[in-house]
């Protein structure tokens, strides 16, 4: 299966981010990609208004990331925030293409690094998984990388491939942190790991945006048993890789992790 994984720098201004996903989209479609997958907060970046532009997912937004979809024959996962409960928002995660329409709200909220998503995010209530040509795919977002249990629960649903769409915090230490858990959520779950991120603003010399947790880039494919086989820098890119879902059996077969787990 070819996957596309795009690593935008989303802004405030939700048209200009459809057209990323366009722009984005038909570069994977045009090298030969089924799914496209986008970052965390691609409808809007983070250290803007969330609440304004957030709306259910039959709305205008995810509308057109369907129709975009259906254009090109291709599935696409790009981040958008819909409403939830007490003035909140839910942190969502659209996926949409030929025969799968699906979504995911992030389970684990950021309240870490003297951030608060909490505030003004409302949490997910369960795994989501879905099937495109035969290969089961398990959702996470940003924060949720930090917990195994979503990655392995993922699998024990079938997921052969964990997708996780990030806005990674820039701070001492953060890129490692990334890179490592990435890798060890693979290995958790003995499951191909896509990992794409927001690219860093930096690199294209808008700077950090204050104390939201913009991106970092170092977007990512992993293989099952933790190796890198696709790893961006800062800048925004679009990466395109062939993977093998079949093999996941036959990690399985040599590292039962998954069978052998025990439960306290």
């Amino acid at each position: 299966m070819r996957i596309a994984v795009a690593q935008i720098i989303s802004s405030a201004d939700t048209a200009a981010n459809l057209e990323l996903v366009w722009d984005y989209a038909a570069q994977a479609k045009n090298a030969g990609a089924q799914l496209v997958v986008f970052p965390e907060a691609t409808m809007r970046a983070f250290g803007h208004p969330l609440k304004d532009i957030a709306e259910p997912l039959d709305g205008p937004w995810a509308g057109e990331v369907r129709r975009i979809a259906k254009e090109l024959e291709i599935t696409i996962v790009a981040g958008m925030f819909t409403p939830g409960r007490d003035g909140r928002v839910r942190n969502t995660l659209l996926v949409t293409g030929p025969g799968v329409d699906t979504s995911y709200d992030k389970v684990h909220l950021f309240d870490a690094f003297g951030f608060t998503e909490s505030r003004t995010v409302e949490a997910g209530k369960a795994p989501v998984t879905f099937e495109l040509d035969g290969t089961v795919f398990g959702l996470a977002t940003c924060y949720d990388v930090r917990f195994p249990a979503l990655f392995t629960a993922n699998a024990n649903a079938g997921a052969q491939v964990n997708i996780v769409c990030a806005s990674w915090g820039a701070g001492e230490g953060k890129a490692e942190q990334w890179d490592l858990l990435v890798r060890a959520r693979a290995l958790d779950s003995t499951t191909f790991v896509v990992a794409c991120g927001q690219g860093d603003p930096e690199t294209t010399g808008a700077g950090p945006a204050g104390t939201a947790p913009t991106g970092i880039g170092h977007s990512a494919v992993v293989t099952p048993l933790g190796k890198t086989v696709v790893a961006l820098g800062g800048k925004p890119e679009l990466a395109v890789v062939d993977i093998d879902p079949s093999a996941v059996e036959d990690v399985r077969a040599k590292l039962p992790v998954l069978a052998n787990a025990r439960r306290f």
